[in-house]
């Protein structure tokens, strides 16, 4: 399951729909706009089965979130870029499917992605 960020504007994720991209959004189809990163959205991911979690809250960029259950993707870019993010990151060999991606907290920038992975505390990098 792909699941957006609050913090994601409509227009992007609208575009994400036209596109094919069946996902959920915080305080749309689950829980509430002002639900606590830290708290509800995180006892949300753990109970969801190897769900994707978006957002452009650089706060979840930390190794100590890794969990084997779901992928966090940190956007870091343009707002008005994000939809073509996630579809590049969907899309890209290495995290193309939901086992390719689960354990990990990856931050997306124009130029390279950046991810900690269970059991590898140190930083991974890849040019895109």
């Amino acid at each position: 399951m792909i699941v957006l960020d609050y913090n994601i504007i409509k227009e992007q994720a609208q575009l994400l729909k036209r596109g094919r991209i069946h996902f959920r959004q915080i305080g749309v189809e689950i829980g509430l706009p002002s639900w606590d990163d830290q708290q509800e959205i995180l006892r949300y991911l753990h109970n969801a089965k190897q769900t994707t979690f978006f957002t452009r809250d650089d706060d979840f960029f930390r190794y100590k979130l890794c969990h084997s259950n779901y992928c966090l993707a940190i956007i870091d870019a343009p707002e008005d870029e994000t939809a073509g993010f996630i579809r590049k990151f969907l899309r890209h060999p290495n995290f193309k499917t939901k086992a390719k991606r689960c354990g990990k907290v990856v931050k997306l920038s124009p130029r390279i992605i950046t991810w900690w992975e269970i059991g590898k505390p140190r930083r991974q990098h890849l040019i895109w």
